[in-house]
């Protein structure tokens, strides 16, 4: 099971708390003498040590240049922000229904040049068809009991939003376990109307589509949660209980990364297009 929200965001506070105490530490600087280079009470200083307080961007660029760590400071003001925003519950999100929902991201969607996306579970929202992206996201609702179930309008939005892959200027990276290709969302008709648009838009100019095949031999890299990586500025990670968003640059390289490791693995062009014909010819 995922933590909870709070706990998660108090685990993310912790850690970027014990790395400031290991770097005043290696720095051989007492709490008192780190106050005094920082001007502040050294009573701040033990609270943000033991994330009883969470440090702002200007107490982390002074923390790091007493300690001679000032390079250190970018990384550290990207991780204590997401921390306190990192995980955002979908009941808080979703609390007007879910269309409203996929329309927030409609702004984000219009500044990414790069989408780079990987799901192991399901077909991406970029590429789903109004009927798959409405069961599912009537099935989301339904679970997580939002006050207003809007499945149907929420699909006609996130269908809306994701026209834009047919927009120019931009390059749409996607990789899909052959799994996925089975997990049946909505009746027979939707999921072969959605496996027929993959067809379709895999072939799309500015989309790469990559399916890794359940057969593949030592993995360079085992499956990962969902996640969407917009530019190398914000990755978006999907749990259960929430969305974690992403911007500490360190992780957000480690997950570009593990997206590069996962690419490898992946097949294209008609060798995809075989797995998803596959797929379905087994609907029956």
């Amino acid at each position: 099971m995922p933590a909870s929200p709070s706990s998660s965001a108090q685990a993310a506070r912790a850690t970027v708390a014990r790395r400031l105490r290991d770097m005043r530490k290696t720095a051989g600087i007492t709490v008192q003498e780190l106050a005094r280079r920082c001007g502040w009470h050294h009573a701040k200083t033990s609270r943000i040590e033991n994330a009883r307080t969470a440090p702002s961007a200007d107490d982390i660029r002074r923390w790091c240049g007493a300690c001679g760590h000032a390079d250190e400071a970018g990384d550290l003001i990207a991780q204590s922000l997401n921390a306190e925003a990192m995980y955002r519950e979908w009941r808080e999100q979703v609390r007007s229904g879910m269309r409203l929902l996929q329309e927030s991201a409609v702004g984000l969607f219009r500044r990414t040049r790069l989408f780079r996306v990987y799901s192991t579970t399901m077909v991406p929202g970029l590429l789903q068809t109004e009927g798959y992206a409405s069961a599912l996201l009537s099935t989301i609702a339904d679970f997580r009991q939002v006050p207003v179930n809007d499945g149907p309008e929420a699909a006609r939005a996130r269908v809306d939003r994701s026209r834009i892959i047919h927009e120019p200027g931009r390059r749409f990276v996607i990789l899909i376990e052959e799994a996925a290709l089975y997990y049946q969302l909505g009746d027979t008709d939707a999921m072969a109307a959605q496996l027929g648009h993959l067809l379709t838009a895999g072939a799309l100019p500015a989309v790469s589509l990559g399916i890794i095949p359940a057969s593949t031999h030592e993995r360079g890299m085992w499956p990962q949660e969902t996640f969407h990586v917009f530019d190398d500025q914000l990755v978006s990670v999907e749990l259960l209980s929430a969305e974690v968003n992403i911007t500490a640059p360190g992780e957000i390289a480690l997950y570009v990364s593990s997206f590069e490791r996962l690419r490898t693995m992946a097949v294209y062009g008609a060798d995809a297009r075989a797995l998803v014909v596959k797929a379905i010819d087994a609907l029956g």
